[in-house]
């Protein structure tokens, strides 16, 4: 797909002889929906006026109290109420608590003030034109203070205003929709007359007010826009856009369509006898109207199409969102772009696949997919004797052909995809073909033209790295000290930059501590948290495994994250789309009502880059720590930190698998065969450094040797047969360890140590206390020395040893720390067969 228009066939421009445009007229009013917003649309003046509650409207007020401007933004000040603000020098709520908009000051786009003359009884019931009085008040006004030599002040403008009798309303202005009074013997208002003399100014030939009026546009709100200046053709045209716009969800901006409704004037119609180089070229410099009136003329082409008696999936390149199209993930909103069938070379099957599109009205992106199948498959089949154009002569070799292209398809940069992406672009061709067939489109095509088992693409077998993207527990640290610059700089609609950054924070602690998917975190609601019995469990949905209302176990930080920030919600600006979820949609356009995971990625990628450089685990040769490679964290791989950190902390298989919502026990197993090689690499350092009862090196001869030939005691190594063969529990000496010479002590057992020869001083202490006969007090006096010989010896050598080889050792031993603090003692390694089954 392309997202390139310029590909879509062009329509020429035909005649605009009156016939033709008044059919068109009547073909597109037979389009509009007459009911189409009947609270905004004033269908007989042509006049739109902005529900400023409406959410799908972009007419917001003015924040400041009594201010009748009306801005496209929502949350903000108009110009004149911000310099109020910074004049004041108070700030925006202060200013807000005693501002109130000054009734005789005017204001252009706002509604017209009823004039302040009268009291409130027989107030003036005619608009104000000037200092918040009508013409007529303000020139009985004038004449006052001249005659009266009174200082024209707005105090005493006042006082004079409200001793005066108001007036009843005058005649309004002839152009249709106008609010304003005439003041004129033509019955047109100020601002009407001045424009009527300018254009008849402009005009050689008399201008008629009356003819004048009819297609003069009335004065307008911010909230309001007029199609009546706008030929007749040329209304219908914008207005189909408007309701076409509608259906995705679109919303409409008077502002723009105020511009756009000034600048289309001189078009008979947008699509008949006109480019669309002309309608560009006449809004241009306004981004926003060129992208309405771009989307517009792809609908009315549409409906061209459909006037002219053609179907437009006809077309060799369709035009997706004039099609209707819809994307993927957004709510009510079609896909940009063009699909282009003329890549599929074999008229056969680019007839087949069109079919397929046109039946099955699919999404965007499923449409994607299989056209950029079919199209793969079309170059495979280019390359065959013929080039495949005549289907009656196609053969198995020709799909067997198609699979072995397929099967070692590459990006179009080089770079290989998997061939689990590859297998589903076979399977999605496959698709088009069955498609085919069913359609009796295929009934030329012989048989022997089919899919076969042989042309299976197989899937790699996961590596154990491919599971083991964990962000290392290093790296996670030096990012919680970082924590407080995620989300700075970024927008997420109406937020503010700390409801932003309050907002991420919470996310970041969410994908760390629960290991949930980003999808899972960004769906979560704003009920998530459940207490039973004094402990919190975070309620989620597993939309992947398509369960719902799952329970995940967190602790006291998370939830007070969680809880800090649901306080800090309460004070966001509330809208129904997303009053449901912990983290609320960017707009109320979204199709989630939830924030969208591709804004979590790109907050996160945004807050690693800008970071100074993360320390990974790898030291180099001079023991100065590598800098970690930040492209490696992006949200899911917090996932699989979660599950390697209980992995490596010897969580049960059993109990990790639920804490994953795993179906499969062989997918956690992943995790843990990542612990073992991570344990396997740990062994093959530590065996060098293994020593015997008197501190002096014994290095086991390989991993097996350590693994096989020793058993885990609490405090070392032993390789005494008897002792190895019962797993460690048959100890001749009743583990006096110091005193064995089958004794094999590690660093990573100096901690174990160190506890051990801690308690046994206050053994002996509490020994001697209780009158113990001399030798037992004797014999742990002597466990205590020899113990301590050891360690000392280990010290020595690790003191010795190169500060890269002394972190190697350190890292190595914490491994094997957490593998047998988690599994309590080493058992031998047993590999289970599967027995075959009978006959097998």
């Amino acid at each position: 797909m392309s997202g390139n228009l310029a590909s879509v066939t062009p329509i020429t421009p035909q005649p605009t002889d009156g016939d033709r445009l008044e059919q068109w007229q009547v073909f597109l009013a037979g389009k509009i929906d007459p009911q189409w917003r009947e609270n905004e649309w004033d269908s007989t003046n042509w006049l739109f006026t902005g529900d400023l509650d409406n959410p799908r409207t972009a007419a917001y007020r003015c924040l400041a109290p009594g201010c009748d401007q009306v801005l496209p933004v929502p949350e903000s000040r108009c110009q004149s109420c911000r310099a109020a603000v910074h004049a004041s020098g108070l700030s925006g709520e202060e200013f807000d608590a005693d501002h109130r908009r000054d009734p005789q000051r005017f204001f252009a786009y706002t509604r017209p003030t009823q004039c302040i003359a009268g009291s409130d009884g027989e107030r003036c019931r005619r608009s104000a034109a000037s200092r918040g009085l009508c013409r007529s008040h303000y020139a009985s006004w004038s004449r006052v203070f001249r005659r009266q030599a009174l200082e024209d002040t707005d105090e005493n403008l006042v006082e004079w205003a409200a001793t005066t009798p108001g007036l009843e309303p005058g005649p309004r202005c002839v152009v249709t929709g106008c609010p304003l009074d005439s003041v004129v013997r033509s019955g047109l208002c100020g601002t009407h007359y001045e424009r009527w003399k300018k254009a008849a100014a402009q005009s050689s030939d008399p201008v008629q007010v009356e003819t004048w009026a009819a297609s003069a546009i009335p004065y307008l709100t911010g909230a309001q826009f007029s199609l009546a200046g706008l030929s007749p053709t040329a209304r219908l045209e914008l207005l189909f856009g408007l309701q076409q716009r509608d259906t995705i969800a679109g919303r409409v901006v008077p502002r723009i369509m105020r511009s756009l409704a000034t600048r289309l004037t001189e078009f008979p119609s947008l699509i008949l006898g006109t480019t669309e180089q002309d309608v560009m070229e006449a809004v241009e410099g306004q981004t926003n109207g060129i992208y309405f009136c771009r989307q517009t003329l792809r609908y009315l082409r549409v409906a061209l199409d459909e006037f002219n008696g053609i179907d437009p999936t006809q077309r060799p390149v369709w035009d997706l969102a004039a099609l209707g199209i819809a994307t993927a993930t957004r709510r009510g909103r079609r896909r940009s772009g063009t699909a282009d069938f003329t890549q599929i070379r074999q008229p056969w099957l680019r007839e087949v696949t069109m079919e397929w599109a046109r039946s099955t009205r699919p999404n965007g992106h499923r449409l994607s997919v299989r056209l950029q199948a079919c199209t793969h498959a079309s170059r495979a089949l280019t390359v065959r004797p013929g080039e495949a154009m005549e289907p009656t002569a196609l053969k198995f070799a020709d799909m067997t052909a198609v699979a072995d292209y397929f099967s070692t398809l590459n990006r179009p940069d080089g770079a290989e995809y998997t061939n689990k992406y590859r297998s589903s672009l076979l399977t999605g061709f496959w698709q088009v073909i069955d498609f085919g067939r069913q359609a009796g489109l295929m009934d030329d095509v012989p048989g022997g033209f089919t899919r076969h088992r042989s042309h299976r693409i197989a899937e790699e077998e996961p590596n154990e790295d491919d599971i083991g993207k964990a962000i290392p527990e290093s790296v996670i640290r030096q990012l919680d000290q970082y924590v407080d610059l995620l989300g700075e700089g970024l927008t997420h609609g109406f937020l503010s930059p700390s409801d932003i950054k309050a907002m991420f924070r919470t996310v970041y602690v969410l994908l760390r501590d629960t290991g949930r998917r980003p999808l899972e975190i960004a769906s979560l609601k704003a009920d998530c948290l459940e207490r039973v019995d004094g402990d919190y469990n975070l309620v989620w949905d597993n939309h992947k495994g398509k369960r719902l209302r799952r329970r995940l176990p967190i602790d006291s930080g998370t939830v007070k994250t969680i809880q800090q920030w649901l306080e800090h919600r309460k004070h966001l600006p509330r809208t129904e789309h997303s009053a449901r979820h912990l983290f609320p949609a960017a707009t109320d356009r979204n199709a989630n009502r939830h924030i969208r995971t591709d804004s979590i990625s790109k907050a996160i990628r945004r807050w690693v880059d800008t970071l100074p450089g993360l320390d990974s685990e790898v030291p180099d040769a001079d023991g100065t720590l590598l800098p970690f490679d930040c492209s490696l964290i992006y949200p899911y791989a917090f996932r699989h930190s979660y599950a390697q950190r209980h992995a490596d902390a010897g969580t049960p298989l059993d109990v990790l698998k639920d804490l994953m919502d795993h179906r499969d026990a062989s997918t956690t197993m992943g995790y843990f065969k990542v612990s073992l090689k991570r344990k396997r690499e740990a062994v093959k350092t530590m065996r060098m450094h293994v020593v015997d009862r008197s501190g002096r090196p014994a290095p086991m001869a390989s991993n097996a040797a350590y693994e096989r030939r020793s058993v885990a005691v609490p405090f070392g190594g032993c390789v005494e047969p008897s002792n190895v063969k019962a797993g460690g529990h048959a100890c001749p000496i009743r583990f006096q360890c110091a005193g064995c010479g089958f004794y094999r002590p590690d660093p990573s057992y100096l901690p174990a140590i160190e506890d051990h020869i801690r308690s046994l001083k206050a053994d002996r202490e509490t020994a001697e206390a209780m009158d113990a006969e001399e030798w037992v007090v004797r014999n742990m006096a002597e466990q205590v020395a020899s113990f301590k010989d050891v360690a000392e010896r280990m010290k020595t050598l690790m003191d010795q040893m190169d500060p890269a080889e002394r972190a190697e050792i350190e890292e190595a031993s914490k491994i094997l720390r957490k593998t047998r603090a988690a599994n309590g003692r080493t058992t031998l390694p047993v590999t289970v067969i599967q027995r075959r089954e009978r006959g097998a």
